[in-house]
């Protein structure tokens, strides 16, 4: 059922009235709230994967233990492991001219996090910014999509069991909801989807002066160098593209390659679809696109290159099915930045191929387009490698290998510029999540008194030793 914009309000009450009764919640607090999400997550796995499967049509069982359950709890338990660490006050001393004073850096929760969820990755992109608010010491609100109604009406449902509704709470409901969620006065809010959404995110937040993450996407180049491992950087970027059936916001979205090298990128990578899914159509271990409008969007861009003088490379015998949303992988060639294809984000099993004669002219044309959400870069010479990415920009990059960067505690997760703004993941995500409060601690005995008015020589003295010494 879905949740009324009437009702959010009164949620975020209770929410923000339980956060204030207990506004630094100790470490045992916090801890027991992430062991029950992980709790959650071992005992309604299966349940979990069978819902997303029904939304999508097929969703491979692997791929939701392999990219949704696996990287949940790790990082519950990643956050269960350093967290302890993470909100203890940093200490300093003060600058010099301040001592014996002391200075630190003091981490508290925010209060109410929002979080917003989108449909591609529907358990991990809830459960993931969910595990860095918990950490931190905040409750949160979460809006599923609306794009998986069996999912997130399941995840609404077991969240109230393992969770009281002044801990997390979950809304459900369609786009007027996710608005309404939006505006919200949230002490912070994560919103994860498309470019276009996030302006209005961005907008309904700033009416509140509500600190946001964006998490949004864009085209994400694969940059295969001179001196790649050719075979290497296919199968990677082909691994990409596929899982999910390309419906990740990090997917590949179109490779920039040597001229000469076009014709055989074609061959290695039917080729190497073909020993990763041997029954595309009929094994099961292939997604579905997630709804007839996804279907169609996909389909009308390669239609629309197509008509504009593309050509098409299937990767796959296997047939498209717009009953079963069965779209199998394809290479697009001979594409132009006039095409929409080339200009709106693929989301799918497309892979536009860009010849260059340059690795200098592959870097010119993602550095004049919008910094993408991620770029990857295949390549064993260490002189490129270096001068890929010092001269570009991209929320994160992996070197011989695709999307696995997201998957790092240690890293940051987050794009730049038009691609999305902040980060999270680890602690990262705690900090983010976290107010960092400095906090000054003058000294018993202190010069600060030789400061006050009236300004006379001694002032003057202590003015001139401070410029000084800067």
């Amino acid at each position: 059922m879905n949740d009324s914009a009437a009702d959010l309000s009164q949620r975020l009450l209770q929410l923000r009235t339980a956060q204030r009764s207990s506004p630094m919640p100790d470490w045992a607090t916090r801890a027991h709230r992430l062991r029950r999400l992980e709790k959650m997550l071992l005992e309604q796995r299966e349940a979990f994967a069978a819902a997303i499967n029904a939304d999508f049509g097929c969703r491979p069982r692997e791929e939701t233990d392999l990219l949704e359950i696996y990287p949940s709890l790790s990082a519950i338990r990643h956050t269960l492991s350093k967290g302890r660490r993470w909100m203890k006050p940093r200490r300093r001393l003060a600058d010099l001219l301040f001592l014996p004073a002391r200075t630190e850096m003091r981490p508290q929760p925010r209060g109410v996090v929002g979080i917003i969820v989108p449909w591609n990755y529907p358990l991990y992109l809830a459960i993931g910014p969910l595990v860095d608010a918990l950490g931190a010491g905040n409750r949160a609100m979460l809006k599923m999509s609306e794009f998986t109604p069996r999912f997130s009406a399941l995840f609404a449902e077991q969240v109230a069991r393992y969770f009281k509704p002044d801990e997390v709470t979950v809304v459900t409901g369609d786009a007027e909801v996710a608005q309404a969620f939006s505006a919200l006065p949230f002490d912070h809010l994560l919103f994860t989807g498309s470019t276009a959404v996030g302006h209005h995110v961005m907008r309904a937040a700033a009416a509140n002066l509500t600190p946001v993450t964006l998490e949004l996407g864009g085209k994400s180049p694969a940059i295969v160098g001179p001196g790649a491992r050719f075979d290497h950087a296919v199968e990677r970027i082909v691994f990409g593209k596929m899982v999910n059936a390309g419906q990740t916001c990090i997917a590949p979205d179109y490779v920039l390659l040597p001229r000469a090298r076009v014709a055989e990128f074609i061959d290695t990578a039917t080729r190497t679809v073909a020993k990763m899914y041997p029954q595309l159509a009929q094994g099961g271990q292939y997604s579905s696109i997630v709804s007839d409008r996804q279907y169609q969007r996909l389909v009308g861009l390669r239609d629309g290159a197509v008509a504009a003088g593309a050509s098409v490379h299937p990767l796959s015998a296997s047939s498209e099915d717009a009953a079963r949303r069965l779209l199998p992988p394809q290479l697009l060639g001979n594409v132009t930045d006039a095409m929409a294809v080339m200009r709106e984000e693929i989301f799918g099993p497309l892979l536009p191929l860009l010849p260059y004669d340059t690795l200098d002219e592959a870097i010119a044309y993602v550095t004049t387009h919008p910094h993408p959400l991620a770029l990857y870069l295949f390549e064993q010479n260490a002189g490129r490698i270096e001068q890929v990415l010092s001269q570009t920009h991209a929320g994160g990059v992996s070197v011989n290998d695709t999307i696995y960067h997201v998957a790092q505690h240690n890293l940051p997760f987050g794009g730049v510029g038009s691609s999305g703004t902040g980060g999270y993941h680890g602690e990262a995500g705690f900090r983010t999540f976290s107010h960092i409060k400095p906090v000054f601690r003058q000294a018993r005995v202190n010069g600060a008194g030789m400061l006050n008015p009236p300004y006379g020589s001694r002032f003057r003295r202590m003015l001139e030793l401070m410029l000084k010494r800067g």
